[in-house]
């Protein structure tokens, strides 16, 4: 998945230095939004196949497909979007870059999509048998940075693991070869090595015990949102009602509802795969986004916290040159308090 690729995020320090061409253009555009998506499988597709933003706000969508989080960042910061979707890496690489932008809304955490997983017949069955072992992994990405936490918190030094750079193909060619011991990867990958491999710990497990998330986020250009704050509170009120219905039904979202098939259509995916691909993720309620797991809580905040050991970890992999000493000036919780109310 592209948003993963971290080394094409990071191209947009001129874009920060310059004259951003959204200021003072907000009145302009007051009932005209455009939005960036990409392929992710969320539920709130189905509200976008539907024009329920449409509906709720009374403002002209433009959505616009973006292969990445990267691409995404980039269109914002030019002013050609105004609200988009990104991972935490390319969030916290556009904050640390100076660009105003505020995350309003935690699209998904990605809870049991990124799994590390041992090949039978390693000898791994737990994390302390990493030590000595090989780990492929796609360096400056998601499963990069948790398989270093991991690490951290299992107390194991990295130093005493091998851990080897392969894109997703490679990982797949040299499990089979049994040249590596275990992998962290997600899905096409995720599956084939499970096939013959044993699941240690998940990416949502790794954000539980040691607070590091990673997600998938609706960031915001910060002076539109302000000057737009009633459909900022609206959009999220329909993304926030497409989850639910999703996690009160999920039986109900099938290869052939409606639903998927949205999902389907505008993701590229296979409806068949969809509801397997639903399930891997965690779509999080308005409740617990404005708690301390997630956007409440200032600097010390789930999403905040995520953001700065993000953006310290692409630092030390040269990706970015500085880091922020507190994210939470990036994180916005106002708009989903407001659409609680």
């Amino acid at each position: 998945m592209d948003r993963r690729r971290l080394t094409r995020l990071v191209t947009i320090a001129a874009l920060a230095t310059g004259t951003l061409p959204w200021a003072g253009s907000a009145g302009a555009q007051a009932k005209e939004v455009t939005i960036a998506h990409q392929d992710m499988m969320v539920p709130w597709r189905y509200a976008h196949a539907t024009k329920e933003v449409e509906k709720a706000t009374g403002y002209k969508i433009n959505y616009r497909k973006f292969g990445g989080g990267g691409d995404v960042i980039r269109a914002m910061a030019s002013g050609q979007v105004h609200i988009g979707e990104a991972g935490s890496a390319p969030i916290a690489a556009a904050l640390s870059q100076g660009l105003p932008l505020q995350l309003v809304w935690i699209l998904d955490d990605i809870g049991a999509a990124e799994v590390l997983v041992a090949r039978n017949g390693s000898g791994i069955n737990s994390l302390a048998d990493l030590k000595g072992k090989k780990i492929g992994v796609p360096f400056t990405s998601t499963t990069h940075f948790h398989t270093m936490v991991a690490l951290e918190a299992a107390k194991i030094d990295p130093a005493s693991v091998r851990v080897l750079n392969m894109r997703p193909p490679e990982v797949a060619a040299a499990w089979e070869r049994g040249d590596i011991d275990a992998t962290f990867i997600w899905e096409p990958v995720l599956s084939r090595v499970l096939a013959s491999g044993k699941p240690l710990i998940t990416s949502g497990e790794i954000a539980k015990q040691t607070g590091k998330a990673t997600f998938d986020g609706v960031v915001a250009q910060a002076d539109w949102a302000k000057a737009n704050s009633d459909f900022v509170v609206k959009f999220i009120k329909v993304m926030a009602a497409a989850d639910a219905d999703y996690r009160a039904n999920k039986d109900k979202w099938t290869a052939g509802s409606p639903q998927v098939k949205a999902i389907a259509d505008i993701s590229g995916a296979k409806a068949e795969d969809v509801p397997a691909g639903l399930a891997l993720y965690g779509f999080v309620s308005m409740q617990e986004q404005v708690g301390k797991t997630w956007l409440g809580g200032g600097k010390d905040g789930g999403a905040a916290r995520s953001l700065a050991d993000t953006a310290a970890f692409l630092k030390s992999q040269g990706t970015i040159q500085q880091v922020l000493g507190d994210y939470s000036v990036g994180v916005n919780p106002q708009y989903v308090e407001a659409a609680l109310k």
